[in-house]
């Protein structure tokens, strides 16, 4: 173990095995997520791609929100892909009637914002705090930030010629989220960041 860090990933549906695997290979230790018990064992937090309202739901069912609302507010350090964004925002344009999220990120996401799952599409992308050549990042029904508040860095835009200079990546102090899924192209550069983040190192 390169630090002594313990990072959970909620684990109640999504791809959360493939960033349990990412963070494995990063080396800190890590922790599948699926009760209160287990989220007061972690220093960080993991929310992954999969169906937003879904997890939500998921998440009262396990009396998991309320925790994780209040890690978030305590200062937890929280990571999200796709799906994660969504949980992440304070504000999501297209939400269905009863879905929630856990919030901490000043800032309003759309859902499926780049279209349905034949509109998945692969990019490489310069993202501010990340060193070395563009990151090829993977769009999966993936969502979109339209609207920042202060106290959000943009992190990366797109240059698709289908949909340029949409935010696909923000940082608000110890949160960050991206629309798209680094956990499924080896690639561990986003993973990194957020290692940094929890350590308090950037």
């Amino acid at each position: 173990m390169r630090v002594a860090l313990t990072i959970g990933v909620l684990a109640l549906q999504g791809d959360f095995r493939e960033h349990l695997a990412t963070l494995d290979a990063c080396g800190v230790r890590t922790r599948a997520v699926k009760s209160a018990a287990q989220l007061s064992q972690c220093d960080a937090l993991v929310l992954p791609g999969g169906e937003s309202t879904t997890i939500d739901k998921l998440a009262r069912a396990f009396d998991l929100r309320d925790p994780i609302v209040s890690a978030i507010a305590g200062g937890m350090p929280v990571y999200g892909s796709c799906a994660g964004m969504i949980l992440l925002a304070d504000e999501v344009a297209d939400g269905t009637a009863d879905q929630q999220t856990f919030g901490g990120i000043d800032m309003t996401v759309r859902r499926n914002a780049f279209g349905r799952q034949v509109d998945s599409f692969e990019e490489d992308l310069t993202i501010a705090g990340v060193a070395g050549p563009p990151l090829r990042a993977v769009f999966i029904r993936a969502p979109a930030v339209e609207r920042v508040g202060s106290g959000v860095e943009v992190l990366a835009t797109t240059s698709a010629e289908q949909s340029p200079d949409r935010i696909v990546a923000v940082r608000s102090g110890n949160l960050l989220a991206t629309s798209f899924h680094p956990e499924v192209t080896g690639d561990h550069r986003i993973h990194e960041l957020f290692i940094r983040i929890a350590t308090k190192e950037q």
